[in-house]
């Protein structure tokens, strides 16, 4: 077989796809966009437009951006996976998760490209509290944030300095996993319990976090109760099947 037909039936795989999901981040996701390719330029950028009802698609494509519009508001964890599942169909070795509201530095994404691409993880946290002490978290994500510390530790057999951050990136083996299961409504903390189930490992490197620079947090005191209970409850729910499975 020539050298031109082998790579005919053999590919080479793409490498990195940086992910934005978003919702109704009209006034925002053009700038990370913009910021993105400023920082790893050529790199294709997917904004998964979870059903916005504002101008969020027209401006991610304005900035440069392909656009994955979703038919029907999936929520977060349903919107990450969309686009796990089309990376992973499409071929690509390493995806990284930034936000659309501009609360991530997309200026750190090689930081965490550099972690995956050393081989030792599945996954890679950018977290806030490595270098940094969470300037910019607000007193309930902060309670939050040293709540499910205590809870994973035992679980994870090690500590994470920062579950609920959403500035993530996997390999192609958490993203053949993740984009077959993965949780849907709040799925950091959920998917480290589902890695660790796998054996995966993670690891976390200092990333910098910024206000949101649009728009407001929908999460108030009532929500962030009833996410602490409900991502406590599919915790254990994956730990008892674990567990059920060993049997």
């Amino acid at each position: 077989m020539t050298p031109a037909a082998n790579q005919a039936v053999n590919p080479p795989a793409k490498r990195l796809l940086v992910l934005i999901p978003a919702f109704n981040e009209e006034g925002a996701v053009a700038g990370v966009v913009a910021e993105v390719r400023s920082a790893v330029p050529g790199t294709p950028i997917l904004v998964v437009d979870d059903c916005s009802r504002d101008a969020t698609r027209s401006q991610a494509q304005g900035a440069g951006a392909q656009v994955l519009a979703l038919p029907h508001h999936l929520g977060l964890g349903g919107c990450v996976q969309a686009g796990y599942r089309l990376a992973y169909e499409l071929g690509y070795d390493y995806v990284i998760r930034v936000d659309g509201d501009g609360q991530h530095d997309p200026s750190d994404i090689p930081t965490v490209l550099a972690a995956l691409e050393k081989g030792d993880c599945e996954m890679v946290i950018g977290s806030r509290f490595v270098d940094d002490n969470g300037t910019h978290t607000n007193v309930l994500r902060a309670a939050g944030i040293l709540f499910f510390r205590a809870v994973l530790r035992p679980i994870l057999g090690r500590p994470v300095r920062d579950p609920t951050s959403g500035y993530v990136g996997v390999n192609r083996r958490a993203l053949e996993l993740f984009s077959a299961t993965f949780p849907l409504e709040y799925p950091e903390i959920e998917a480290l319990v589902v890695l660790q189930r796998k054996r995966f490992r993670f690891v976390e490197v200092p990333c910098r976090f910024r206000p949101r620079r649009t728009g407001r947090s929908t999460i108030t005191a009532v929500k962030s109760l009833y996410y602490m209970i409900h991502v406590l409850l599919g915790v254990f729910v994956n730990v008892l099947k674990f567990e059920g499975r060993k049997r």
